[in-house]
Formats: structure tokens, C-alpha cells, sequence
């Protein structure tokens, strides 16, 4: 690869990482990229989310202190994330790309929506929570089965993952935006890392070693910045560019498939 396709393979990544780590969609920059300069499109796929584990864990750590007490949640939702992740890499290798991509507009759209009256419903859970004296038995259920789906869609595409996450947590989570944007970094790291396990046993061979590489030292520079960034954004901003961001996600993915 010429030193100019591969610096822009890394301020891809840089980029990649900053946005993840703030709200997410970064797939959205280094995947066309990587179309751009000729890598085919399940290489790119794959090698861009073994690329974005680095920075997927540098926004985490990032946010460990929004993390602090949160290890009931943890608990209860990195399992799902493990096993929706494994779930989408699966069926990204095993499905046709039209069939499970055709859904990911509709998908962005309803996060996108729970991030914009996420404070309504989440005023009206909170006061059935309250009215029956704690955290639902179903309402834990809805939240699980919201995290395992966005971990399917994370391990088999990816992109704009974070504004799916947030819709679902921020619309039926009590804790402040800025934690459960810890709480996204951490889910997405796992369902990113756990889905590059799956590529690197099953599927070796569509790993571009050289786009992970570079993509890797982007994202992690963009998730120290993310981090940096991203927690000192106050909630309505923050949600804000959510869903802007997830706008432009729909729009590219409508217009240029």
C-alpha cells in the first residue's frame, strides 16, 4: 500500500475512534474508505472491526469514572453484548450482505429516536419503576434483549452501534447520559472485540493484517480523544450530536448503499 493510501487509512481510524468513542457510527469513515482504496468489501469489514478494537478499549478506559458503580449493570449486560456479538459475526459470514443491511436504516432510525425522547420515556419508566418500588423484573428483560440485538448488529456490521446502544439504554435507564455512554463504550468493545475472535477463528484468511494495523493506531489516538472530549459535553449537547450524527449515518447508508 503507498504511504499515502495508508496515511489516510490511519486518519480514517483517528477519526473512527473519536466518533465511537463519543457516539458511534466511525465504521462509517473507515469502511468507504476502505472500499475507496480497493479492499474487498468482507476483508474491509472484518479487518476495519479487528482495527477498531484498540480504540473501542482506549474510550473505555476513558470513561472509568463514569463507570465507578456500575458493576450491577456490567454484569447483567456484557453478557448479552458476548453473545449478540458472536451472534452477527456468524451470520456476516454466512448471509448474503443485502439481506441483514437492508435493516440497518430502519434500526439507526429507531435508536435515533430513542436518543431524541429518551427523557419522556425514560420519566415514564422511571415513575412505573418507582410506582412498583424497583427496577421491574420486564423492564431488566427489555433492556437485556435490546443490548443482545445491538450486539447482533454490532459483530456483523457495526456501524452507528453507539446510536442504537444509547437509544436503547438512555430510553430505559435511570443513570446520567454521560454514564451510559461509559456503559456503550464498554458494551461496543466487547461486542467489537468478541466478533474479532470470531473472524480470526472462522475466517483468517479475509484479514488484511496491514488495514488492521494502521486502522488499530488511528482508532486508539481518536479514543483518547473521544474520551477527552466526549465527557466534557454536557447531556443535551451530547445528545445532540447523537443524533445528528445518526442523521448522517441513515443518509449515507440510504443514498450511497
Amino acid at each position: 500500500m503507498p504511504v499515502g493510501e495508508a496515511l489516510l487509512v490511519v486518519l480514517a481510524g483517528v477519526g473512527a475512534g473519536t466518533i465511537n468513542t463519543i457516539v458511534g457510527s466511525g465504521t462509517l469513515i473507515t469502511f468507504p474508505t476502505l472500499l475507496l482504496l480497493g479492499v474487498p468489501p468482507v476483508t474491509a469489514n472484518i479487518s476495519n472491526n479487528l482495527g477498531l478494537v484498540p480504540g473501542s478499549l482506549t474510550g473505555a478506559v476513558g470513561y472509568r469514572r463514569e463507570l465507578r458503580g456500575m458493576g450491577p449493570e456490567l454484569r447483567r449486560y456484557v453478557p448479552m453484548s458476548l453473545l449478540g456479538g458472536i451472534t452477527g459475526a456468524l451470520l456476516l459470514l454466512v448471509l448474503p450482505p443485502e439481506l441483514f443491511r437492508a435493516v440497518v436504516p430502519v434500526l439507526i432510525v429507531v435508536g435515533i429516536l430513542l436518543v431524541a425522547f429518551g427523557p419522556r420515556i425514560n420519566a415514564r419508566t422511571t415513575r412505573r419503576r418507582e410506582a412498583a418500588g424497583g427496577e421491574a423484573r420486564e423492564h431488566r428483560l427489555l433492556m437485556q434483549g435490546g443490548v443482545l440485538g445491538a450486539g447482533v448488529y454490532g459483530g456483523y456490521f457495526g456501524a452507528a452501534q453507539g446510536v442504537i446502544l444509547m437509544g436503547i439504554l438512555g430510553a430505559l435507564s435511570g443513570e446520567s447520559l454521560q454514564r451510559l455512554n461509559g456503559l456503550k463504550n464498554v458494551l461496543a468493545t466487547v461486542v467489537n472485540a468478541v466478533a474479532s475472535v470470531v473472524f480470526l477463528v472462522v475466517a483468517p484468511e479475509r484479514v488484511d493484517w496491514l488495514v488492521v494495523l494502521l486502522i488499530a493506531v488511528g482508532s486508539t489516538v481518536g479514543g483518547v480523544i473521544g474520551s477527552t472530549v466526549g465527557r466534557r459535553l454536557p447531556s443535551p449537547v451530547l445528545r445532540t450530536v447523537i443524533v445528528v450524527v445518526g442523521l448522517v449515518a441513515v443518509t449515507r447508508l440510504v443514498v450511497f448503499p
